[in-house]
């Protein structure tokens, strides 16, 4: 794949995803890429898949440019960003405008991969979160991998309201309203004992400049985003420890503590760890199931991509529990927790 073709299959995607602004940026960079800039000879120098799978090149750089316009360092290019409608011709000569004025920063923020924190995806963890304490009804030891910034760790602080019923605490920090198709979850709530994650660039959103590489992924012109993101930052105080997931976990499974369900989770990060980190995992989770027990339960919620590569079909929500090693195809979701396809049978 091309840089070309990498800006123009993200333009497609972000498109999609409701983003008619990504659209109109991606193509403006795929038809105007400053080949003689710092930014395009850095990236001259990756290999392999530089589109959405692999390094996101063209993600990295909106990232850069939005992180510009939230941070106030380019004036004249938050003038033609969201709310703003430019047009492709103001858009194309601020951008490159930006590419000059701000080489260093771009070189600089484009060192590290895009990372997002999704909070509507904790609508599939609530609502997976209040199957498995149908099934066992115990405090929550809760496991986070690929856990960027924690916040979807907090899922037992935001609302979840769908089907005209609510299923939260009474004061949430923040409400998220999922298109919701099918019966509604198990009443039952959740109660989390203990949380804890690990991320390989762990993040703490009540940094400013953490916080602001959170907030540049999202797309300008989805400001509902934003705010839910700074909503869920300000009650983020979950534990973020740096390293590999599954040598995390092994730590985790082996102080599994009686008397709570241990609950591993992950949204659309399973998907980017390499084949030998999935097999391992795969392995230890299972090998873990096996022992588990009544009173020392296991269960692993996911909701991740299974093979649609256009993002139209959403990502697959799937929770495994121990012991019986019992699998549950609970539904699907958008990726950004736009809407849920709940196929799990209502409480009987």
């Amino acid at each position: 794949m091309t840089l070309t073709e990498a800006f123009r299959h993200q333009a497609i995607s972000c498109a999609a995803l409701g983003s008619p602004f990504m659209g109109q940026l991606l193509n403006i960079l795929a038809e105007n890429w400053p080949s003689d800039s710092a930014l395009a000879k850095k990236f001259e120098g990756f290999e392999g898949d530089i589109g959405p799978a692999g390094h996101s090149l063209p993600l990295r750089t909106a990232g850069g440019l939005h992180a510009l316009v939230l941070s106030g360092q380019d004036e004249g290019l938050a003038q033609v960003y969201p709310p703003n409608t430019p047009t492709d011709a103001a858009l194309r000569d601020a951008v490159l405008a930006a590419f000059e004025t701000h080489a260093a920063f771009l070189l600089d923020w484009t060192d590290s991969p895009p990372q997002t924190n999704e909070v509507r995806r904790s609508a599939a963890l609530i609502a997976g979160a209040h199957v498995a304490a149908q099934y066992f009804d115990l405090p929550i030891q809760l496991s986070e991998l690929g856990a960027s910034g924690g916040m979807n760790l907090m899922w037992d602080h935001y609302a979840l309201a769908v089907g005209g019923a609510q299923f939260g605490p009474a004061a949430p920090a923040l409400v998220l309203s999922p298109e919701w198709t099918g019966a509604l979850p198990p009443a039952r709530a959740p109660q989390i004992a203990e949380r804890a994650g690990v991320d390989l660039n762990p993040l703490n959103p009540k940094r400013a400049d953490h916080l602001l590489r959170l907030t540049a992924y999202l797309w300008p012109d989805q400001p509902h985003r934003l705010a839910l993101t700074r909503a869920a930052a300000a009650v983020m105080d979950a534990p973020i420890d740096k390293g590999d997931a599954v040598e995390w976990l092994e730590g985790r499974l082996g102080a599994a503590a009686e008397g709570r369900l241990h609950l591993i989770q992950h949204s659309v990060a399973w998907q980017y760890f390499p084949d030998a980190v999935q097999h391992r995992g795969r392995e230890m989770i299972e090998a873990a199931g096996a022992k588990a027990t009544p009173d020392r339960p296991l269960g692993w919620l996911s909701m991740e991509s299974d093979g649609d590569t256009t993002g139209g079909k959403g990502a697959a929500i799937t929770l495994r529990l121990w012991p019986g090693d019992i699998t549950l195809h609970l539904g699907r979701a958008d990726f950004h927790g736009r809407w849920i396809a709940w196929h799990h049978p209502a409480e009987g």
